[in-house]
């Protein structure tokens, strides 16, 4: 597996998500990679994302499937127009919709495995299916809708 995650493909201006951003120095930086026709991305939560002692709060699992399936919708819209993540102008993805059902609480200590599966690609819009394990636990599901980034959202 390539170190060199999808969302390292973003330019600067567009690197300051919560999630995923490298250039946000708080952020998680999510890193989501092929995995033949899936995608993946590997998360360990720290003492910071505790619900209730042992356990992992929701937002944090919402935030990484959110980040998964917008670096997801990334990378299948690249492969399915041929083109190379690095290429210019910059394909950038945002949330139009996220659902998340909890499955499980999720516990502390364990590393969190998402897998990413297209289930729509379509120019301006790709719809991704999202399931985040701890071990052998599945522990929440996810759908996000991602769309592509508006003109108005570009910096400057």
């Amino acid at each position: 597996m390539s170190s060199k995650g999808f969302q390292d493909y973003y330019p600067d201006e567009l690197s300051h998500c919560f999630g995923c951003g490298s250039k946000n120095p708080a952020g998680h930086h999510l890193k989501s990679y092929w995995d033949g026709d899936e995608t993946v991305a590997r998360f360990t939560p720290d003492a910071a994302h505790t619900a209730i002692p042992g356990y992992v709060y929701g937002g944090l699992i919402a935030s990484l499937i959110d980040c998964h399936g917008t670096g997801t919708a990334f990378a299948v819209a690249c492969r399915a127009q041929g083109r190379a993540m690095s290429e210019d102008p910059p394909l950038r993805f945002v949330t139009a919709s996220l659902k998340v059902d909890y499955l499980a609480p999720t516990p502390m200590g364990t590393e969190l495995v998402l897998r990413g599966r297209p289930t729509e690609i379509k120019d301006r819009k790709v719809i991704v299916e999202i399931s985040l394990q701890a071990g052998d636990v599945l522990c929440a599901r996810g759908t996000v809708i991602a769309v592509k980034m508006p003109e108005n959202m570009l910096p400057g």
